[in-house]
């Protein structure tokens, strides 16, 4: 679990160094957290159930956090949610520390609120998650399912900050994930300097509402 705010025009590179990959994430306005990522607006205004790149990650006020500029998948999971204490049980078996010391089976809804304490945030603060790395295909009755084997060592998304951005991570397995041997895949976290996207930016040109959000989100440094 890690959180970090991050200035606006920084590009943040995950990267997979291993197969399986699954970070969960949470995304802030730094300034103003009450300000924070809305999943259901940005998947309507993008008209998609996924996330790669074009794409623009949008607030409750409509403004871009950050654009996804570079995607090896072409997939990540906006739908699945994140795993619990009682699901981590479930499907790899209960651990405590005391038994297994730093081994012992973590999980995204107690990572996110240990880290969102440290910014004066909470459980209400716990809103829809992003599962980088993921795929959750839905079928036609709605039934979810998980795609195995979706995420190749190497595998690489970069967002680039649109204003000042408080991320909070859960390097945790997939709510969805098979049971069996709880999975341990490290992702590295590479903190980048960008240019702001000009008139021509993929990500703002890649549908009307990203150039929206993308002008709102400038308005608040005017």
């Amino acid at each position: 679990m890690w959180s970090i705010r991050i200035p606006r025009h920084r590009t943040v590179r995950f990267t997979a160094l291993a197969a399986g990959a699954n970070l969960s994430a949470l995304l802030f306005n730094a300034v103003q957290p009450l300000d924070r990522l809305n999943v259901p607006d940005t998947l309507k205004a993008l008209h998609t159930a996924k996330l790669t790149r074009g794409h623009v990650l949008m607030s409750d006020m409509g403004r871009a956090l950050a654009s996804i500029t570079e995607d090896t998948l072409g997939w990540h999971d906006p739908l699945g949610g994140h795993i619990n204490a009682a699901q981590v049980a479930a499907k790899f078996g209960e651990q405590t520390y005391q038994d297994a010391h730093n081994d012992w089976h973590r999980n995204a809804r107690d990572n996110f609120l240990i880290e969102l304490a440290k910014h004066g945030l909470g459980l209400r603060d716990i809103v829809a998650n992003i599962n980088f790395f993921s795929k959750v295909v839905v079928a036609e009755d709605g039934r979810m399912a998980y795609v195995a084997e979706h995420c190749p060592a190497a595998a690489v998304i970069e967002l680039q900050t649109e204003i000042d951005v408080l991320f909070v991570l859960a390097n945790c397995p997939h709510p969805l994930a098979p049971s069996g041997k709880y999975p341990k895949v490290p992702v590295r976290i590479d903190i980048l300097s960008s240019e702001p996207g000009g008139s021509d930016d993929f990500c703002r040109n890649f549908r009307p509402e990203c150039g929206r959000a993308l002008a709102l989100a400038e308005r608040l440094y005017l």
